[in-house]
């Protein structure tokens, strides 16, 4: 009997071991070296399942575009260009371009306000997931410690490696870290085609008598006048400086990326995505005009979104002021309700928003938009769990205010409290109401009627307002759902209905 026992445990030993062993390889993550080719790097899930939940960022266009405080982000460009209106004031105060350049600015590119650490706990405060700054813009200035460029935040200007600051402290506040990257856009590619040399597709228009055309090599560096093989591998080789010394979750590519050759949009590819694998971490990254394909890249929209719902994950880039990305003395701003029903909008149609800010050059974020991030983060603290980790429902909306297109830079959009947008997280459904339509008001939401949702239809078991501890009475039959308002105002900007169902 002894031995039946003895014969049954070891087999049942055996047994178990068999099935560990079996099982080893499924804890075992292997690495998977991704090819230069876009068939291979399509393996690679183009929409990492922490951005899909994140929804909400925040950076900021920083740097020596901040010192002029005029205009706008494009007076580097413009002041080059006689009888624009950044040429006037650039005389007026600074002299001929030909004589104080965009490259002068640079020594007075300070910071010496910035505090990495209030940024990183102001943007977790305003209820971002991920964030960062511009690493690199058109003008040629790199915001690292680079190596590669001898334009960069170490060895010049505030001679602080402002962008390690603000990685280290964002990593320490857990949220995912973004490099936005502009340079494609300052090649200079029409210098023996006078005709063109006002042409955007370069930064810095090519003219003999300013210092965009110099043949200097440090200021040829800045200006983008330099070889294109050599600004290609300039191009990568940042990048890669990037990746390998502050591991960025997100990077976002401007537009004109496709002034870069295929060849070397794919060796990055193949560089993030590998060095992904080898530190354990999930990447995304942009693109905006088609330059990578949608299998291994996610579509941004510059101040714009889509219309509808989409299968593909997809960004959009708002900024909190208005006419400029970077500051300037009389920047206007927008309303934290118009912000935060574009961030409504672009979550119920599978998007997430990183919204801009412009700090001064000395590294101050203005009190007026801290308030609006504050203000953002005081909804989002209330009304978060119909933003993060939600999904589209089977509409995006209802309401009378219309989209008509989808794309970047569209008109912009004022939204009423007649206007909802809907998400999901299982079985609970959130209907986001733009707006608050008075106390004591009927609302009645059409989307749950065999009109909009055909047998899709779910039955809602209880329903209750966000931040309000009240009971909320309903009614729900063929022509909706029914409620009404409570006899307080919950919310200036927006409020939530949490509509849990049986399916």
């Amino acid at each position: 009997m002894k031995n039946i026992i003895s014969i049954c445990f070891i087999a049942l030993i055996s047994l178990l071991s068999c099935s560990q062993k079996k099982k080893e390889p499924l804890q075992v993550k292997k690495e998977i070296i991704y090819e230069e080719n876009w068939e291979s790097l399509s393996k690679y899930d183009e929409a990492a399942e922490w951005f899909k939940d994140a929804k909400f960022g925040i950076y900021a266009h920083w740097g020596v575009m901040s010192v002029p405080a005029y205009a706008n982000d494009w007076y580097a460009r413009n002041m080059h260009i006689e009888g624009s209106d950044e040429y006037k004031h650039h005389v007026a105060i600074y002299g001929e371009p030909s004589k104080f350049g965009y490259h002068d600015f640079v020594p007075m590119f300070k910071a010496e306000k910035f505090d990495a650490h209030a940024w990183a706990a102001l943007f977790e405060k305003s209820g971002a997931k991920f964030a960062g700054i511009v690493a690199q813009h058109h003008d040629g200035w790199s915001n690292w410690a680079s190596k590669i460029n001898p334009w960069n935040a170490l060895d010049m200007g505030p001679k602080r490696d402002v962008y390690g600051e603000l990685s280290e402290a964002i990593h320490k506040k857990n949220m995912k870290l973004v490099a936005s990257f502009h340079m494609a856009r300052n090649l200079q590619i029409f210098k023996e085609q006078p005709e063109k040399w006002l042409n955007d597709t370069s930064y810095f228009p090519y003219n003999p008598k300013m210092p965009t055309s110099s043949e200097d090599p440090l200021l040829a560096k800045m200006y983008g006048n330099i070889p294109k093989e050599k600004f290609y591998n300039d191009w990568i080789g940042q990048l890669k400086e990037v990746i390998d010394n502050y591991s960025p979750d997100l990077i976002y590519f401007d537009s004109q990326t496709q002034k870069i050759p295929e060849s070397y949009r794919k060796a990055f590819t193949a560089y993030y995505f590998n060095d992904a694998v080898a530190k354990n971490k999930q990447v995304v990254f942009t693109h905006k005009e088609g330059e990578f394909p949608k299998s291994v890249s996610l579509e941004d929209f510059e101040k714009g979104r889509m219309n509808k719902i989409t299968k593909d994950y997809w960004l959009t880039d708002e900024t909190v002021s208005v006419g400029s990305w970077s500051y300037t003395d009389n920047l206007g701003l927008k309303t934290p309700s118009e912000i935060i029903h574009v961030l409504a909008d672009v979550v119920s149609k599978n998007g997430a928003l990183m919204l801009n800010v412009s700090p001064m050059a000395n590294g101050i974020i203005p009190q007026n938009q801290q308030d609006i991030l504050l203000e953002i983060g005081a909804w989002l603290k209330i009304n978060g769990e119909a933003i993060y980790g939600s999904r589209p429902w089977f509409v995006f909306g209802e309401g009378p205010t219309k989209q008509e297109k989808s794309g970047m830079f569209l008109d912009k959009i004022t939204y009423t409290p007649q206007d909802v947008r809907y998400t999901k997280n299982g079985n609970t459904i959130y209907a986001i109401i733009l707006g608050w339509p008075g106390n004591n008001a009927p609302i009645t939401l059409t989307a749950f009627t065999k009109s909009v949702l055909e047998e899709n239809i779910p039955k809602a078991q209880q329903i209750s307002i966000l931040g309000f501890n009240g009971v909320v009475p309903f009614t729900q039959n063929s022509e909706g759902l029914h409620f009404k308002t409570p006899n307080e105002k919950i919310n200036d900007h927006a409020f939530v209905i949490k509509i849990e169902t049986n399916n």
